[in-house]
């Protein structure tokens, strides 16, 4: 069985690593959304050693790591080879991936370049939630591909059901829209787990926090 728990996980400080990589991630960068907004990036990140670990990794109980970092040519030369870093969030997505899938009763697919993908991805062009590890594309429920809005519709209707505060991509071939996947989406969330590396310590901070 595949260890579960995010111990065995090495978590990263994006300001620590090399500059390539620092340059494909940008830890605590920000974006602009498509509303022009400015979006704060990740700073903190799990380490992912090998495909085989991303394989065996179990974030969830129907969803393992590999599923969220597939990747192509159009991914950052830095960040197509490991060890490869995914943003914390990670864990939380599954887990609600999770709930949508108890809901619907059967796997969920996650499209390849359809989980995580960097700011340096050519895919983005804006502050999109996948570049927080807080979106996914899901392409297939069991057996339906997800190719009609139909059924788009239909499953979109599901996650927003059990997902209180999901954020569902309309259906239509527009920019912004989506007609060959359901695309779900969490917001802009960045986690910083419990034993991330802190700052240096300021002298100019008074008092500790509770």
């Amino acid at each position: 069985m595949p260890e579960v728990g995010m111990a065995s996980l090495r978590i990263v400080d994006g300001y620590r690593l090399d500059k390539p990589r620092q340059n494909a991630l940008m830890p605590g960068g920000v974006l602009r959304d498509r509303a022009g907004r400015m979006r704060q990036l990740p700073r903190f990140f799990f380490e992912v050693e090998s495909w085989n670990a991303a394989l065996e990794y179990e974030l969830a109980p129907h969803f393992h790591l590999w599923e969220f970092i597939q990747t192509d040519v159009r991914e950052a030369v830095p960040l197509r080879f490991f060890p490869r870093y995914i943003p914390c969030a990670v864990a939380l997505t599954a887990l609600l991936l999770e709930h949508f899938r108890e809901a619907v009763g059967v796997p969920v697919r996650v499209s390849a370049n359809g989980g995580y993908r960097s700011p340096r991805h050519q895919l983005t062009s804006h502050a999109s939630t996948h570049c927080w590890g807080s979106a996914v594309n899901i392409y297939r429920i069991g057996d339906d591909f997800l190719e009609t809005r139909d059924r788009i519709e239909q499953y979109a209707e599901i996650a927003r059901a059990v997902l209180p505060g999901v954020w569902t991509r309309p259906v239509g071939e527009s920019l912004g829209y989506s007609d060959d996947h359901l695309h779900l989406d969490f917001g802009f969330l960045i986690s910083v787990p419990h034993d991330a590396p802190g700052d240096p310590f300021n002298p100019k901070l008074e008092g500790d926090p509770l």
